[in-house]
């Protein structure tokens, strides 16, 4: 494997807060990478510079060889990006069917957006089985359960066709069902994606990640296998143990 998305020093400083400070990062073509830490470790904020949204205050970001720093966000999505948030976007009163086209018709000339969609491209058919959701494809999004529009917002992205999904806490809210659902989705579209989750549940990381970045205060705390990260006595005393006092809490 070759690195798809490198970092560099990445510094994030909003009125005086450290949000990142310093994170080296790099994550391989064809990687299912799990980016983990607690609350404030800076996860969702490296997402955000990836993706255009936060600009940094230092360091550099590449994609495919490619700098993202000063990139807008929908150029950045013309890149190949892709990414989810904590909160499902879904058009709620659009089908499923009509959701994962629209996901894909950016990629379509203007004039074709103006006429009447006759038949469904192979991309939107393929999101759709990938997703499980093709009993559904003519229901409203907004009939869905909550996992059903999560996997549909991942069906979204999968029609746009991005070298790299970022999945933000895609299991959050979640049924147990729904959960290992979930998972089994994430392995296979590991199989043809690079996908980078960004994710706190402990137990769901253990059944489905493989290398796994620990954030901790705006750096990185450890890389590794699972086993790697569960037994550093560094993450057990930030991470697990902060964990097992919320419980008790």
């Amino acid at each position: 494997m070759s690195a798809l998305l490198e970092i560099r020093g990445l510094e994030v400083v909003f009125d005086g807060f450290w949000a990142i400070n310093g994170i080296d990062l790099t994550v391989d073509h064809g990687e299912l990478r799990f980016l983990i830490g607690p609350n404030g470790a800076g996860k969702t904020t490296l997402i955000d510079v990836i993706t255009g949204l936060t600009k940094p205050s230092a360091g550099s970001v590449t994609f495919g060889g490619t700098s993202l720093v000063g990139r807008k966000e929908h150029k950045i999505v013309r890149m190949g990006i892709g990414r989810t948030f904590q909160t499902s976007v879904v058009f709620e009163e659009l089908s499923v069917l009509e959701n994962l086209d629209l996901a894909a018709s950016f990629r379509r000339p203007l004039v074709t957006l103006l006429r009447q969609r006759r038949t469904v491209s192979e991309v939107v058919t393929a999101a759709l089985e990938t997703v499980g959701l093709g009993d559904l494809a003519d229901r409203p999004a907004g009939v869905l359960s909550h996992g059903q529009r999560q996997w549909l917002e991942i069906g979204m992205l999968i029609a746009q066709q991005p070298r790299l999904l970022l999945l933000d806490e895609p299991v959050a809210g979640m049924s147990q069902e729904e959960r290992e659902r979930t998972g089994e989705l994430l392995t296979e579209i590991a199989k043809d994606h690079t996908v980078v989750v960004v994710e706190h549940d402990m137990e769901f990381l253990r059944r489905y990640a493989s290398q796994v970045t620990v954030l901790h205060e705006g750096a990185v705390l450890v890389e590794g296998d699972v086993a790697t990260v569960q037994a550093d006595p560094r993450v057990q005393e930030v991470y697990l143990g902060r964990s097992r006092d919320e419980k008790a809490a």
